[in-house]
């Protein structure tokens, strides 16, 4: 019973702790940027402008839930849900720290994989139940991008998975006590980050929602908490490919003895969290067209050469 106990507590623990993190981004992205683009942030509702978050929420529980009569409303209204369920279904299999996790999967990489596709159809279905041309075109390039650079995503986690010789998340973890595997696969944490900046769409590949085109992409009809969860999707998506590039890359919880794991891992997440705030401040948005080509030009190629690479050294051994 004390067993089931410390599981339940993980699990609403995790919950608590990853639903916060996303909210408070809200606050961190405005400030970062404002740093960075050398303006004003947030700075006049609570100290450091802390409870523009909680401004923002209320703002947004109050708004008006309308759903256009041209929708299909059944699908309408599912679509905002399904991106959060994948999103913290995947966080379950990444270990924050030892024996701090939701569940140790020996196949706790392809869940990932898998959660990270299925998150394509709330875009997709979006889109199309909204009935309005804008959109569905933000539908379609959602859909072509996030599938093409799932490919990507996939073949460069290959070199770790062969380094480590497990899917399992704490065994990859565990692999990188003597070196951290950014080191001998540079190039698939590099094509890593750049499909998951793809996956979560944004910038610079915020190109489903481009609103000098598009006016807001697939979510353009969507109000109140329905777009909140649009909105709180892609926060969750940022911390998540952050949690994960950590956890595959950068050795995860481990380091020097000072502080505890757990704290490590978040010290590490942040960094990276920080890092996709940066590319939306400096970065500009590419042609649709050219973001396809980069993934199907030049991030496949590199993507099986590091494969190859990869699996030709460990052989070798």
């Amino acid at each position: 019973m004390n067993q089931t106990l410390i599981y339940i507590l993980i699990v609403f623990g995790v919950l608590i702790v990853v639903m916060t993190i996303a909210t408070g981004l809200i606050w961190l992205e405005r400030r970062l940027l404002a740093l960075w683009q050398d303006r004003y942030g947030p700075n006049r509702v609570g100290p450091f402008g802390l409870l523009q978050v909680i401004a923002d929420m209320i703002k947004i529980f109050f708004k008006e839930d309308w759903i256009p009569p041209f929708a299909d409303k059944a699908v309408f209204v599912i679509a905002p849900a399904i991106v959060i369920i994948t999103v913290l279904m995947s966080f379950a299999v990444v270990p924050f720290a030892p024996g701090i996790f939701v569940s140790d999967l020996n196949i706790g990489l392809l869940f990932f994989l898998a959660m990270s596709s299925l998150g394509a159809y709330s875009v997709v279905l979006g889109g199309w139940s909204s009935n309005n041309k804008y959109a569905l075109i933000g539908s379609f390039r959602a859909a072509a991008q996030m599938l093409s650079y799932e490919v990507f995503m996939g073949l460069s986690l290959m070199g770790v998975v062969m380094l480590a010789g497990s899917f399992n998340m704490n065994d990859i973890v565990i692999a990188q006590k003597n070196i951290w595997f950014v080191v001998p696969q540079f190039v698939g944490f590099i094509i890593f980050m750049i499909a998951g900046l793809a996956e979560t769409h944004r910038l610079p590949f915020d190109i489903p929602e481009a609103e000098n085109e598009l006016i807001a992409g697939f979510h353009s009809e969507y109000s109140g908490m329905k777009f909140g969860m649009f909105f709180l999707g892609e926060y969750l998506g940022i911390t998540l490919i952050s949690a994960i590039m950590v956890t595959l890359f950068f050795g995860g919880w481990l380091g020097p003895s000072f502080l505890p794991p757990v704290i490590w891992f978040f010290i590490k997440t942040f960094v990276f969290i920080s890092l996709f705030i940066l590319l939306r401040a400096s970065l500009p948005r590419p042609r649709y067209d050219q973001l396809m080509s980069y993934g199907w030009k030049l991030l496949l190629p590199l993507s099986l050469l590091n494969l190859l690479v990869t699996g030709a050294i460990v052989l070798s051994r």
